[in-house]
Parts: structure tokens; sequence; C-alpha cells
């Protein structure tokens, strides 16, 4: 049983656009406001030092490397791998790198981009993957690959989850290529979570990871690189050279470690939310979750002969204190958080039954 809505009952926001939308905790500010700082271009930063060894040894890296966002992180693990350009890289239809982070690779880095079929589980099939690579021998008219990408959890694909054994797969493939693999791990702690396999289990295969604290984790800014010792030189010196130099920046750290240490734990609530959700959703004519919710999550398609669509539902719980993105007309997409309560779930049901039963009810069905 949903919650019955008053009339007027926009008390606060419920912003489920993403979950980069969280304000910093208590604890958060706390360990901003008395971090210990220095400047880190000039490598003296002790509390972003603190949070680089934390995250390179929660991911069983050897280093890594403080930037201001994941498409930074992204862009720079891509462009240290691929040095020359007219490199190529191959990643998913679907993936991050390839559709959100305004071309990046190719506009800045000159790296060529070969985007395979994402599955609907956010996989690449091994063998078109290794179709793909190009042959060394015909460099004269093709880009030279040198690394394959992967995102874990896969947000395109509604979060899911991809498995260490698929990943050591397409890792043995960039092996026996002498290719790099990197991973996009904005929500990998998600996927630890979820799967129950500790996190550097899940990247051991990987040349490479950015992880994102200003998602799940819950820190107001940035993300961190990981990768093996020369890499991370490397890749320091592409940040400055991309304006992600700041100086003290362990403010921001402080509040990544807070991250690590208390957020973590919230996640398997933020996936049941997200079950609850879909559970729901999945009960009210006219709509229909997409997929299985693995993590935090959710797709919603709006079915045919609903009478209305994303934008009106869009319109319809942001009056009643409710955000959402809407993908397309047919189309939307729910994200949650630590900061949404059980009960900020069942109000949210509550506001799209009601969305979608009004405008049923106004057409007669």
């Amino acid at each position: 049983m949903f919650l019955t809505i008053p009339e007027k009952m926009v008390t606060r926001i419920l912003d489920l656009r993403s979950d980069t939308v969280t304000k910093p905790t208590e604890a958060m500010r706390a360990a901003m406001a008395s971090a210990e700082v220095d400047d880190d271009v000039l490598g003296n930063d002790p509390t972003a030092f603190q949070l680089e060894a934390e995250m390179a040894k929660i991911m069983g890296k050897e280093a890594a490397l403080f930037v201001p966002s994941g498409t930074m992180g992204n862009l720079i693990s891509v462009l240290t791998h691929c040095d020359i350009r007219g490199s190529e890289v191959i990643l998913g239809d679907k993936c991050h790198i390839h559709i959100y982070e305004n071309g990046g690779i190719a506009t800045i880095g000159g790296v060529h981009p070969r985007p395979l079929k994402n599955n609907d589980d956010g996989t690449i099939d091994i063998d078109l993957i290794e179709a793909a690579i190009r042959d060394p021998r015909r460099e004269i008219v093709y880009p030279t690959t040198r690394l394959i990408c992967l995102e874990n959890t896969h947000a395109n694909s509604g979060g899911r989850c991809l498995s260490a054994e698929y990943t050591d797969r397409v890792g043995e493939v960039a092996k026996k290529h002498g290719l790099k693999l990197h991973i996009d791990g904005a929500r990998i702690f998600n996927a630890s979570v979820a799967l129950g396999v500790p996190v550097d289990r899940l990247v051991r295969a990987a040349d490479s990871v950015s992880i994102c604290i200003s998602k799940g984790l819950g820190a107001p800014v940035g993300s961190v690189i990981v990768g093996s010792k020369s890499f991370i030189t490397k890749a320091r010196r592409l940040r400055k050279t991309l304006g992600g130099g700041m100086r003290q920046v362990g403010i921001l750290c402080a509040a990544g470690l807070v991250a690590l240490q208390d957020n973590v734990g919230n996640l398997e609530s933020d996936h049941k939310k997200a079950r609850t959700l879909a559970d729901g959703l999945n009960q009210i004519k006219g709509l229909r979750v997409d997929g299985p919710v693995e993590t935090n999550i959710v797709y919603i398609e709006i079915e045919e002969g609903s009478h209305t669509n994303a934008g009106k539902i869009c319109k319809d719980l942001e009056d009643r204190g409710i955000l959402l993105i809407p993908e397309s007309l047919s189309r939307l997409r729910v994200v949650l958080h630590y900061q949404i309560s059980a009960s900020d779930v069942q109000y949210t049901l509550s506001c799209f039954q009601h969305a979608v039963k009004g405008v049923q009810t106004e057409n007669g069905n």
C-alpha cells in the first residue's frame, strides 16, 4: 500500500536525478574544515596523499591520483595509455566515455573510438572485442588499437554489474594482443556490494581504474584513478596539462576519506530501496521497469496506451517535490542514494501512481 498524498505535501525536495546530487554530511564538512593541506601541484598535500594511498590499497594497485571529475579521470586514463595520436580504443556503444564525455578522447587526445554493441547486461561479447582489434600489419590504413574500456557498473544498462570472471576474460584478450584495459569504475563499489565480491578482485585484470567518490559514496567533488606507479606518474603530468592540478586539494580529499570510511556500507541499502521502488512501479498499470535492478539505478518504460509521457510525469512529480530525469518521451531514469529514505520511496511510488492514474482517469480508462 502506497502512502496517501495530500494535495499540498511539498515540504522538501526528493532529488532522484542522480546519486551525484547528495549534500556533504556533517562528518564530511567537519573533516573538510580541519583538513591538513598543502600545495598538491608541488606534491605536498598530506590529505591528498592519504586518500590516494587508501584508494590504491583498496583497489590493489600501486598508486593513485585525485582528479576533479570522473570525466577527467577517464580522459587522463585513456590519453595515458594512448599516448600516440591516432590510437584506437575499443569500448561499448552505450558507455559513459563514448556518450557523455563530450568526445574528449577524440577532440583533445586524437584517440579514435571503436564502439561495439553493449549487451543488455553491460557486457560486450568477447569475440566482438577480439575481432575489432586492428591487424598491426595493416597499420598503413588502420588506426592502432591500444586500449579496451569497460564500465562497471554499467549505467545505461540500468546499473548492471560486470563479474570478475568476465573482466578477467577481457583482460586476457588485452594481454594476448599487447593492449591495456581501463575500467570506468565510477560506481565500482556498487558492483562490489551487489556481487559480494571484494572491489580489488573486480579490477584485478585492469591496468587502470577511475573511481568516482561523488556518486554513491556521497563526497561533494572528485574521482580517483589508480594504476601502476609509472601510469600515475604520466597521469599526474596530464592532469596538470588539462587544468586539473589544484592546490590545497586536501579540503576535498578529506570528504573523500569520510566517504570511503562511512558510506560504502550504505550502498546495500540504496540497492534495496531501488528494488523496492522497482517492485512498486511494476504494480502501476502503464509503467514497466526495464530489466533487473541490481544496484541503485532504475529505468522506467511508459507503456503505449498510457496517455502520458515522461515529460508530463516529470512535471507532475516535480510539482510534488520529486526531481527525475526523462531519457525520452517514454523512458525515465531514477537513481537512489543514501539521502533518500524508505518512506521517501513509498511517497515517490504514491506520486507515480497519482500521475499515471490521474491521466488515465481523464481519458476514461
